[in-house]
C-alpha cells in the first residue's frame, strides 16, 4: 500500500546528507553478517568439499550429493539447531525472544493473534504505565493544552520542542499510517535494514560491511554498506518504541549490546487528532549520525508500511522473521532499499 509520511518527516528527511542518496552502483557485493556463514559462501563450500562428498556418496550407495544429504537431513537439523544463535543464525519469534537491549527494558509481547482487531494502535499492551526509565509523552509537552489545539498546531509546537537539540528526531505521523506500520511491527517486531556508506563513511562504527566481506571498525578505501538490527518494544498502551543498533555489535554482545538510536512513538493524542508524535535521540560515539538515523528511520517506514500487501518487502520480513536463511537474500534487501533513495 501507499505510505504518506506527513510533511514533518519529509522535513527531517530533507536535511539528511546528501551523500546518502549516490549510493546507487556500490552495493552489488555487500554481505549480511547475519547470513554470511550459512548463506553467502554455501555454494564455494559445496564446490571445495564436492569430491569427499561424491566418494563418500558412492561408498553410501547414493546416486548423488543430494540423496546423500536427505539422508542426513536429520542429523544436520539436529546440530544446526545447536549451533543457532539468535537474532545472528536463528529466528528471533515469541518461541524464542530476544535478549533485552537496555537494562530493565522488558521483551517485546509476541505478535497479535489473527482474530483481534488489528485496527487498534494501542491493542494487546502490556500496561497503561511505562515502566520507570521511559518517557511519557508529558516529558515533553503540557498534554491537556496541547489537546485543545488544531492538528496543524500540534505539529509546529512539536517541532519547535525539538528544534534546540541537534541529537534529536522528530515526526508527526499521520493515524492510519502508524496503524498500518504498528500492525506490521506485530508480526515482525524484529529485522534488519541496511545503511549505505560511501569511501571513507563508518569510521568508527562497529562494522562496515563491504564488497571486501566485513571490516571491522573501519569503512574507509570502498563503498558499501552497514547492517542494522532494529527491535520493536511496547512498554505502555500509550509508547511504542524502536531501538536501532548495529547488527554486528548485537550479535557479538547480545544483552549488553548498546542501540545507538532510540524512536518512540506517542499515541496521547491519536484518538482525538489522528496523528502520532515520534521523538527520538541518537547517541553520540555510537558510529551512526542524526542524518543516518533520519534515513534508517524513513525506511522502516517505507518498509513496515508497505508490507501489508504481497510486495517484495513484505517477503523479505517474512522470511526474516522465519529464519528462511536459504531463500532470504541480502540483494534484494539493498535492492528495495535502494528504492527508497
Amino acid at each position: 500500500m501507499a505510505t504518506h509520511i506527513s510533511l514533518s518527516i519529509r522535513h527531517v528527511t530533507a536535511r539528511s546528507t546528501p551523500p546518502l542518496r549516490s549510493f546507487q552502483r556500490r552495493w552489488a557485493q555487500v554481505h549480511d553478517v547475519r547470513f554470511l556463514a550459512t548463506h553467502v559462501s554455501k555454494d564455494r563450500i559445496l564446490d571445495k568439499y564436492k569430491d569427499k562428498l561424491d566418494r563418500k556418496a558412492a561408498e553410501e550407495g547414493h546416486g548423488s550429493i543430494d540423496s546423500l544429504k536427505n539422508a542426513y537431513k536429520d542429523k544436520i537439523a539436529n546440530l544446526r539447531k545447536k549451533a543457532a544463535v539468535l537474532g545472528a543464525t536463528a529466528p528471533l519469534n515469541p518461541d524464542h525472544p530476544a535478549p533485552k537491549l537496555i537494562q530493565g527494558q522488558p521483551p517485546p509481547p509476541p505478535p497479535q493473534p489473527v482474530n483481534e482487531s488489528p485496527s487498534s494502535p494501542t491493542s494487546a499492551s502490556p500496561s497503561t504505565n511505562p515502566p520507570a526509565g521511559v518517557k511519557t509523552l508529558s516529558s515533553f509537552i503540557d498534554v491537556e493544552k496541547t489537546r485543545a489545539l488544531p492538528a496543524k498546531e500540534i505539529e509546529t509546537i512539536w517541532r519547535l520542542r525539538h528544534a534546540s537539540n541537534p541529537a534529536s528526531l522528530c515526526a508527526t505521523i499521520p493515524l492510519s499510517t502508524y496503524e498500518a506500520i504498528a500492525r506490521t511491527a506485530r508480526k515482525h517486531p524484529q529485522f534488519i535494514l541496511p545503511l549505505p556508506r560511501s569511501e571513507g563513511e563508518g569510521e568508527g562504527s562497529e562494522a562496515a560491511v563491504t564488497g571486501e566481506g566485513i571490516s571491522q571498525g573501519q569503512g574507509q578505501g570502498q563503498g558499501g554498506a552497514e547492517i542494522h538490527f532494529l527491535q520493536w518494544t511496547w512498554p505502555s498502551e500509550k509508547t511504542s518504541t524502536v531501538l536501532f543498533t548495529h547488527l554486528a555489535e548485537f550479535k557479538l554482545r547480545g544483552e549488553f549490546s548498546q542501540p545507538h538510536t532510540t524512536v518512540t512513538h506517542h499515541l496521547d493524542l491519536a484518538a482525538e487528532k489522528g496523528v502520532v508524535l515520534l521523538e527520538g535521540k541518537v547517541v553520540d560515539g555510537r558510529g551512526v549520525s542524526v542524518g543516518e538515523a533520519r534515513w534508517l528511520l524513513m525506511c522502516l517506514q517505507k518498509f513496515y508500511g508497505q508490507a501489508a500487501e504481497a510486495t517484495p518487502r513484505r517477503r523479505l520480513m517474512e522470511r526474516f522473521s522465519e529464519g528462511d536463511t536459504e531463500r532470504f537474500r541480502v540483494e534484494e534487501l539493498l535492492e528495495e532499499a535502494e528504492k527508497i533513495g
